[in-house]
């Protein structure tokens, strides 16, 4: 199958967000279903009325696609496909039950095993990141680009900060971390745009990630002149029969070079 036609896969995939946002707004705040999964994440109604949308929505708009979302039962024919949409109907769940304005809404096509087109949408503080494959990265339409940061010390960091305090970076080859200002938000997804629009310098997770928490926002921040590896320096390839990530950074070039110096010799624990 040839190259998908980015500029309309991306206003579609916008389009479809946007409106899906209403959905997540009507329930915010207010009183629905919530229960836990089989593995204990948490998932709500609202999740699921989101999925449901998206799903038939970009579907019906690209039949020839395939379809991946945390909140849809995994159907293998995806691994056939050249192109598929992949979907977080909300990414920082635990925000969204508290009524914290910290969750997104995400969707990419990935063609090959790469996004080729992502948005991530914020519907309570109405912020929509959106990019394709060689076209740069947006927010609500304007330019964004990371920030020209690059000394870990005092950067802007978005990561959990009791892992910077775990006393195994003092064991060499590990170094201890400088000071740095660390905040965190439920969604990894908004942490990365975050980083793609200057608000932050870096983002940081070591542990395992689905595929759905990082190709929307990988294209965002990539376009946006950051560089988004595994803690190891590998690429991030999606659409594979297990569909995680072992790890994830996020940062301008300079600062990701210097993170990964600090990382990069870590063997992390399987999931």
């Amino acid at each position: 199958m040839p190259a998908p036609d980015t500029a309309a896969d991306l206003a579609l995939l916008e389009s479809t967000v946007r409106e899906a946002g209403g959905i997540a707004r009507g329930f915010f705040g207010g009183d629905y279903k919530r229960w836990s999964k089989a593995q204990g994440s948490p998932v709500t109604e609202a999740d699921l009325a989101v999925d449901r949308f998206l799903n038939e929505r970009l579907r019906a708009a690209r039949p020839t696609y395939g379809w991946l979302s945390e909140e849809t039962d995994d159907d293998p024919a995806r691994l056939a496909a050249d192109t598929l949409f992949i979907v977080d109907p909300i990414d920082g769940t635990v925000a969204f039950l508290k009524a914290r304005p910290h969750f997104t809404i995400c969707a990419a096509a990935v063609h090959a095993g790469r996004p080729v087109a992502g948005v991530v949408y914020n519907p309570i503080t109405e912020e929509c990141f959106t990019a394709r494959l060689g076209h740069g990265a947006f927010c609500n339409g304007a330019p964004i680009h990371v920030s020209a940061r690059q000394d870990v010390e005092g950067c802007r960091m978005l990561a959990d900060k009791a892992m910077f305090a775990h006393p195994a970076w003092r064991e060499p080859p590990s170094i201890p971390w400088p000071p740095m200002e660390i905040e965190t938000r439920s969604s990894i997804a908004y942490r990365m745009v975050l980083v793609a629009n200057g608000a932050f310098d870096a983002m940081l997770a070591l542990s395992a990630k689905r595929d759905w928490d990082l190709a929307a926002a990988e294209i965002v921040l990539a376009e946006a002149g950051g560089i988004v590896t595994t803690h190891d320096g590998a690429v991030l390839r999606y659409n594979r029969l297990d569909a995680v990530q072992p790890s994830v950074i996020g940062a301008g070039p300079a600062l990701h070079a210097k993170l990964m110096e600090r990382v990069a010799h870590l063997k992390l624990p399987r999931r």
